[in-house]
């Protein structure tokens, strides 16, 4: 199985948010991810930067 790690960037900087992500849902201006071991956790104010694929990372930009 291949999951994706999910990363926040915010004034340049990268933070983990969660690996191993299984379900990620988009809200209007905040996403819900979970992974196999945690419960859903949402995170507000953020859109889709980037995904990469073979790299297996969602970068994620705060918008607030």
């Amino acid at each position: 199985m291949c999951q994706i790690s999910v990363v926040v960037e915010k004034d340049g900087v990268e933070e983990m948010v969660m690996e191993d992500v299984t379900n990620l849902v988009v809200g209007s201006d905040n996403l819900e991810i979970s992974n196999l071991f945690e419960g859903p956790k949402l995170i507000n104010q953020v859109v889709i930067r980037s995904i990469d694929f073979v790299a297996g990372k969602v970068l994620l930009q705060k918008t607030g």
